[in-house]
This record gives C-alpha cells, sequence and structure tokens, in this order.
C-alpha cells in the first residue's frame, strides 16, 4: 500500500506489522537487552496500554511523555494514538519549571514517565493539577500517589485484537504536539498531523531507497522528543527496519559495533565531536601511514566534489579503500551505509571530511514546523555546502527578502493555543521559515537565520530571549545578551547599571549560577563579559522598538566572544 493512501500513522504501523514475521525482533533497547519486543508484543502492547488510556482520557486529550529513547516510548506513542489521545513529547533535561509551564499550556490528562528520577521531578506538580487523572511509568518506583506501572498492564491476557484499520482517525488529524522555543521566551507546541509526518516518511523512503535493502538496522539515540527522531521512528516503522535504543551518548561508538547499524541520524555536534577524535588519531601517525591517510583525504574529497581521478588515483584510492576506509567503517559495526545530518548546521570542513574517509554523511534541513525534513542530500550526489533538494512532498520557494518558505501537508496545523503566533508564520498557506537561503542548481543552500533562535551543536532550540529575561532579574544588569548558537555552551554580553559599574566578576558569577540552578543544561550560561556600552537606538545595536540587533552586536563583539571559547 502506496503511503500517499494511509489515513493515519497506525495504520502504517498495522499494515507492516501484518507483513511481518510474529516472533521478528522488531525492538531492543542496549541498556537493558532484556527488554525487547517482537512486531506481536508491539502490537498487542500498543492495545494493552490504549484500553487503559482510553478508561482515563476523552478524545483529543493531551499525553505528556517524558522519558528517555527506549522501546516502551514508540509503544505509548502509538497507543495514546490508539485511544484518540495526542501525544506531547518532553525532554528528560527540562527542569520543574519547564515541566509546570508545558503542563499549564497543554492540560495533560494522563503523564507517562520512565523512571523515578522523572517522576520526582513533576510529583510536586502534578498534585496541584486537578486534570490529570493519572501518571504511568515504564519502571516501578515509589510513590504515594495513584501510579501504575506499564510492565503490569502489558502482562494482562483481556486483549482482544483490533484491526487498526478501522479506526477514525484522518490525515488532517492532530498526532502529537511537539514544544519549540518561541521567540518571546515560551516555547510553542507545534501541532503535527498524521499526514504531515507520513509525508515526510514519504520524502525519508526515496531517500532511503538508494542506500538500503532488505531489513536494515537503525541505531537511536537524538531523543524521541526531538520532532526529527520523532518522525524517524515511523520511517523505521514503514521500512520494517530492526530498531536498536542506545544506553547513552557516550556508549554510542560501543553501541554501533554491538547492533552494526546501517543508518544513523543524529545532529552536528555528534559528527563534531567525531571529526575531533578520529583526526586527533590521524595527526598522530607517521611516515607511511601519514601519507597514505593524507593520500586517502585527497583522493576522498575529489570524488567527493565530482572531480575526475586519473588512473593511478583510481588505484591509490582502491587501495585506500581496502587498507584505510575499511578499518575506519569496522569501528562502526561494518554495515554503516550512511550517516544523515539534522537539527543545525553541518560544519563544511566536518561534513567534507567524514565523507572522504568512507562515512558518507548526508546534510537536511528542517524545521519542527514541517514534521520536521524539508530536503536533504541523496546519497548520489552529495554537495556539502548545501541541505539538497526539496522532498517531493513540499514545495519550497524563497520570498523578495531571501527568507525560505515552505508549503506542504508536513506543514504544522498551527501553535497549540497560540492563534497570533501562528498567523504570523503561515500564511495563505506557506510557513515562513525564519531562515535565509537559496537554490544552486536545484539545491538549497542556508545562508543566514532571520529568527532569534539559538541552535546547538546537539540540535537543540533554545530561546535566548528568555534566559535574558532571567538576567535582567539581576539588581545591577541593565540589559544581557545571549550567545551561543551552533557553540558548545552559552555565554552572556552583559551592560551594568550606570551606578553599578564596580561590581566584580565574583558576584556576578554568583548571580548567574543563581540563575543557573532553573535552566536546563544547555541553556545554562558558562561564561560572560562585561562592556560598558549600552545597546542604543543612536549607536544601532537596537530598533526603534528597542530589540537588540543581535547580528550587530554580534560583530561588533566578535573577539570578545570568541576569547570565551
Amino acid at each position: 500500500m502506496n503511503i500517499k493512501n494511509y489515513n493515519n500513522l497506525l495504520e502504517l504501523f498495522y499494515n507492516q506489522y501484518t507483513k511481518e514475521k510474529a516472533d521478528q525482533i522488531f525492538l531492543k533497547s542496549l541498556k537493558n537487552p532484556k527488554d525487547k519486543f517482537s512486531w506481536r508484543d508491539t502490537y498487542l502492547n500498543i492495545i494493552k496500554l490504549s484500553n487503559e488510556l482510553k478508561s482515563l482520557i476523552q478524545k483529543k486529550d493531551r499525553c505528556l511523555l517524558i522519558s528517555e529513547n527506549r522501546p516502551e516510548w514508540m509503544i505509548s506513542d502509538l497507543a495514546i494514538m490508539l485511544a484518540g489521545g495526542i501525544t506531547v513529547p518532553a525532554y528528560t533535561t527540562y527542569t520543574e519549571r519547564d515541566y509546570e509551564y508545558l503542563i499549564d499550556d497543554c492540560n495533560p490528562s494522563v503523564i507517562i514517565v520512565s523512571d523515578q528520577v522523572q517522576y520526582n521531578k513533576i510529583k510536586n506538580i502534578i498534585s496541584i493539577k486537578p486534570f490529570i487523572k493519572k501518571v504511568i511509568t515504564f519502571d516501578q518506583i515509589d510513590s504515594q500517589s495513584d501510579t501504575i506501572c506499564v510492565k503490569d498492564i502489558f502482562l494482562r491476557n483481556d486483549c482482544e485484537e483490533i484491526d487498526f484499520l478501522k479506526l477514525e482517525i484522518s490525515r488532517k488529524d492532530v498526532a502529537c504536539i511537539i514544544y519549540t522555543s518561541g521567540t518571546q521566551g515560551n516555547p510553542k507546541g507545534v501541532m503535527l498531523s498524521h499526514g504531515g509526518i507520513l509525508n515526510n516518511c514519504e520524502g525519508s523512503i526515496s531517500l532511503l531507497k538508494e542506500i538500503i535493502s532488505y531489513k536494515p538496522k537503525f541505531l537511536t539515540w537524538l531523543p524521541l522528543s526531538h520532532s526529527y527522531e520523532h518522525t524517524v521512528q515511523f520511517v523505521q516503522i514503514a521500512i520494517g527496519a530492526e530498531v536498536y535504543y542506545a544506553e547513552s551518548i557516550d556508549k554510542l561508538i560501543k553501541n554501533m559495533g554491538e547492533c552494526s547499524p546501517d543508518i544513523m541520524t543524529a545532529v552536528p555536534r555528534f559528527y563534531q565531536n567525531l571529526y575531533q577524535k578520529i583526526n586527533s588519531t590521524f595527526n598522530k601517525a607517521t611516515g607511511f601511514k601519514k601519507s597514505l591517510i593524507n593520500k586517502m583525504l585527497y583522493l576522498g574529497e575529489k570524488v567527493l566534489t565530482n572531480q575526475k581521478l586519473t588512473f593511478f588515483e583510481k588505484v591509490q584510492n582502491t587501495i585506500c579503500e581496502k587498507i584505510v576506509r575499511k578499518k575506519i567503517k569496522a569501528q562502526f559495526g561494518g554495515s554503516l551505509k550512511a550517516f544523515i545530518s539534522g537539527g543545525g548546521a553541518l560544519d563544511k570542513e566536518v561534513g567534507v571530511f567524514l565523507n572522504s574517509i568512507g562515512l558518507p554523511t548526508l546534510q537536511g534541513y528542517g524545521l519542527t514546523e514541517t514534521s520536521p525534513v524539508v530536503s536533504c542530500n541523496p546519497i548520489k550526489d552529495i554537495r556539502i555546502d548545501t541541505v539538497g533538494p526539496a522532498f517531493s512532498g513540499n514545495e519550497v520557494k524563497i520570498a523578495d527578502d531571501g527568507e525560505i518558505l515552505v508549503k506542504g501537508e508536513n506543514v504544522m496545523l498551527g501553535y497549540w493555543n497560540k492563534k497570533e503566533e501562528t498567523e504570523k508564520v503561515l500564511k495563505d498557506g506557506w510557513l515562513y521559515t525564519g531562515d535565509i537561503g537559496h537554490f544552486e542548481n536545484g539545491y538549497l543552500k542556508i545562508t543566514d537565520r532571520k529568527k532569534d533562535i539559538l541552535i546547538t551543536p546537539g540540535g537543540d532550540n533554545i530561546s535566548p530571549v528568555k534566559i535574558e529575561n532571567d538576567l535582567l532579574k539581576i539588581e545591577f544588569v541593565e540589559q544581557a545578551l545571549v550567545y551561543g548558537d551552533n557553540k558548545p555552551y552559552l555565554i552572556a554580553i552583559l551592560v551594568l547599571n550606570n551606578n553599578e559599574s564596580n561590581v566584580s566578576d565574583e558576584n556576578i558569577s554568583k548571580e548567574i549560577e543563581i540563575i543557573n540552578k532553573n535552566l536546563s543544561k544547555i541553556e545554562k550560561i558558562k561564561k560572560f563579559f562585561v562592556i560598558k556600552e549600552q545597546f542604543t537606538i543612536e549607536n544601532g545595536l537596537m530598533t526603534t522598538t528597542l530589540k537588540l540587533k543581535r547580528y550587530k552586536i554580534i560583530e561588533k563583539y566578535k573577539s570578545e566572544i570568541e576569547k570565551l571559547y
């Protein structure tokens, strides 16, 4: 059945389930190897959990899902849909304050958490929110409130099979609400439809057909609360993949050796770290080994950029393939066909390097608001400084001011409870992405960003305004700018009150540390510097509506900023 004909994501799962061997392993945890689920197990557990949820929620009720990646995540996501609810994924790195905002904004009837650690973060909140009917946990926890463990639900035998093809869920129905940072500080809930994610799957499958064949293996580690990985799980379903859940980012290379993935999706930070580790090893090489590495990198880049090799260079490249690249691939399980990079800008040097050493790396582009992929490089024609041609499922054009606009089924339905915010970015069916770019021979190239959102090398979206507002609460701080786009951590540029210019760095550090306690790990301010000049309209560092001209400020203090990294 063509994906165009599916009505919802549950049909996608059910059709694949009916094709698979019932006892074929589908989902497996590498942290707890006993936690593995066949296609049959997955199907039945979706129904069992759905039955529990149906006793607790009404149609379109929200269910907050707080968990690290594990097989129960996908089962819960599909069970919520089957029960008529809407999944609201949340990062496990959020603070109690973040969870309280999400809970107040989406009013979930049910909260699903993975373990004691995550439960402890919300236990004070749920006691004062009467609309929360139940907390369901993946692991057994100590709790004085009324919770139920999913393991007990999965052990139930009273389960009638359901034909997922007879559900009254359409492509236009909301499948999930994924929160993304808002420019004014508060996260916005992006409503993604069943059809939007299916549309994205269609484009992804076209891309993957050129890379993989039968029963590919996926290693998943990017948080499933991220729109990128959330959609990837449905691509995994559509192609009948074996899905392995990584232990942690620290054990990623070890896990790759254990499960030998064919495909791995990741964010720029992972590739940057990989580049640094491998390059560091290369730099220690001497003599013939060093010259062989240099030759491999030189020839690999020539192949990548479609430069013609001489007969002698072809021979040398074959030798490099067998002696060096084969050994490198073996460290990643030996089966890797491609890395796919998304969630932020991939450094060109890193991309060229990885492709040259035999680790094909495809850069794509997207937003939470586009379910999320807009475009991606194909394996047969990688142009590393671009994000590839647009997926067939969406239309992309460039506005007069260079802004990238997207139209298609993959575009969000809107922001949850934020009509005004929705109307700012959705006009006549076109999504105004806030990114600046242009096409080069049919390939999209991103050149700048209009919106005031920082994207970390890990692909996380951070609102600088939210943190700046916290900094401005410090008694002696007059103005603040938070910086850290595509950087390993955040820094702050501070302007002090005129009568507080003698405040010591130690006092400032103490105040920032107090603020950091209420911020998630990626939002914490690690370093800062103080400037004497205020940001004003007169010096060109503020707009007439008193907004910071970020680009101008960053440009002016570029040398001071770079010293902090």
